[in-house]
């Protein structure tokens, strides 16, 4: 159907225009001359327009697209239907700006009432399945910045006060992200709101606190690890997004190549030792662990796990959540979990010498233990265990292998420019395999385009998710003799690499080879 001047229709509805595509029009373009980005298709911006005689909306619409390097086809959209979805723009700084202007009213007649007292007067959202919808302007700012980091995949919150204003920042695939501002007059109020709904002190702002709660946000009940940590400007809160419900994770979308994915398979049908992730806070290890708790036979074994949080839910699993203010700990748990008759434990990290201990004697009497440490590499895994009190003469016969593991960006399919791997890029690979034996450096084939990211206008960063790099060190009978001789990490590097260990950087610039990353990523890892 079109209009008698052969301009297409388009019928909106309460459809919602995403994010991404809005970007092409900026709001104040929009709302002056009426005109709406509605999709991408085919490499064509589709435009709504209200008026497709306003020759300036054309000649602005004329030079957006220019500025951009896009074609665009203009679709007649009525009056009703660019009201609706104009307010696609508002979202996140729309419903705070409302709840702001809503607290400014009502602070107006109370200026010298406590935020905290003020927020208290509001309906409650205690911890546990309650719906994060809620009246009061404070109340309202938090819940819409928890729903809207959650329905944009973040996987945290970081509000951040300074000297003129409060920062709020999403984490999005690894890459914090600013939100909005906030003014510091609402600054205390938020943060005592999130102490009420974690139960910490509201008056304790000089030192850090720890806490946690749930909420349910689009019909999910999702879970928010909550930490405080006094500023020069005041506390800066940190929350941790973890939805239960998410889908698990498995083996093949983890990240793991057709090698390592064989060596992973055979060591966790292994009937007893210990099989240790190494990583920074946020590389995915814990995903990394319950894609392989995922893979095993929960019918025919006990799995037990104990965790700080509980980050999904996997049926078939005891899962138990640790709670060091109740003295039940790490090592604690481990010990219970012992006299649970278990088959295969995972311990969510090993922090301090009891739980490596104990993890260890759980190896050694016959169960298959998983579990997290804090190295830079793979290789460090031994050295970090000796230092924690583990006695040398146990870790051969216990540990199977170690894995480390960092997160890398994933190119989007249309978004990648190429560059020869000529010049320092060439320099630069063939130093990094140099020390390679030649029967391994024959697997690895160099091509001769890498890719970076290009924005385009489907991916506008040009990235999308993110992909695992790994490095695995498996034991075998020679390690065992120099572990027991002489553990350090060079020692235990020369043998390794003897049998074609690949680190970390190396994973990466296979992936990198084959068009998964941006070579630029190589060297970030």
């Amino acid at each position: 159907m079109s209009d008698p001047k052969n301009i297409p229709i388009a019928k909106l509805g309460d459809n919602n225009i995403e994010f991404d595509i809005l970007q092409y029009i900026p709001e104040d373009a929009a709302t002056h001359y009426k005109i709406l980005p509605l999709d991408f298709k085919d490499g064509v911006l589709n435009v709504g327009m209200v008026d497709p005689d306003d020759i300036e909306a054309r000649d602005a619409l004329q030079f957006i697209a220019a500025k951009n390097n896009l074609p665009f086809k203009i679709f007649l959209i009525s009056p009703e239907d660019f009201g609706r979805a104009i307010k696609n723009y508002e979202g996140l700084g729309g419903e705070v700006d409302e709840a702001l202007d809503q607290f400014t009213s009502e602070n107006a007649a109370t200026k010298n009432n406590n935020e905290a007292e003020l927020i208290q007067d509001g309906k409650q959202v205690a911890t546990g399945e309650n719906n994060i919808v809620e009246e009061a302007p404070i109340t309202k700012i938090v819940g819409v910045l928890l729903q809207h980091a959650t329905e944009g995949n973040a996987s945290d919150i970081h509000i951040e006060p300074s000297k003129e204003k409060v920062r709020v920042r999403f984490r999005v695939d690894g890459i914090l992200y600013t939100s909005l501002f906030l003014p510091n007059t609402v600054h205390e109020a938020v943060v005592a709101r999130i102490k009420i709904l974690t139960n910490m002190k509201l008056d304790e702002k000089r030192k850090p606190q720890d806490g946690r709660f749930s909420a349910k946000i689009g019909g999910r009940k999702i879970d928010f690890r909550v930490s405080t940590f006094p500023t020069y400007f005041g506390e800066k809160v940190v929350l941790r997004i973890l939805d239960p419900e998410k889908k698990m994770i498995t083996l093949d979308s983890i990240g793991l190549s057709t090698i390592q994915r064989e060596k992973v398979e055979e060591i966790i049908t292994r009937p007893h030792g210990m099989i240790l992730l190494t990583g920074p806070t946020g590389s995915g290890k814990t995903t990394t662990l319950y894609s392989m708790l995922n893979a095993l036979d929960k019918e025919k074994y006990n799995i037990v796990s104990l965790e700080d949080p509980i980050e999904y839910d996997i049926k078939g699993i005891n899962q138990s959540q640790v709670r060091a203010e109740l003295d039940y700990t790490f090592a604690n748990g481990l010990r219970s979990i012992l006299r649970q008759d278990p088959d295969i434990i995972m311990v969510g990290e090993i922090r301090d010498k009891d739980t490596a201990k104990l993890a260890i004697q759980a190896a050694l009497t016959g169960h298959l233990v998983f579990s997290t440490i804090h190295t830079n590499s793979a290789i460090g895994v031994v050295p970090r265990l000796i230092d924690m009190g583990v006695d040398p003469y146990l870790i051969p016969p216990t540990l199977i292998m170690t894995i480390g593991q960092r997160l890398v960006p994933l190119l989007c399919s249309d978004s990648r420019e190429a560059i020869p791997v000529d010049g320092s890029i060439k320099v630069m690979i063939d130093k990094q395999f140099a020390d390679l034996g030649e029967d391994y450096k024959k697997d690895i084939v160099i091509p001769d385009m890498v890719y970076e990211a290009k924005p385009t206008p489907s991916c506008p960063s040009g990235t999308k998710g993110r992909t695992a790099v790994f490095e695995m060190l498996p034991m075998d009978r020679e390690l065992e003799r120099i572990i027991l001789k002489n553990p350090n990490e060079e020692e235990i590097y020369n043998y390794a690499r003897s049998k074609g260990y690949l680190s970390m950087r190396e994973d990466a610039m296979k992936k990198a080879f084959e068009g998964l990353i941006p070579f630029a990523e190589v060297n970030k890892v």
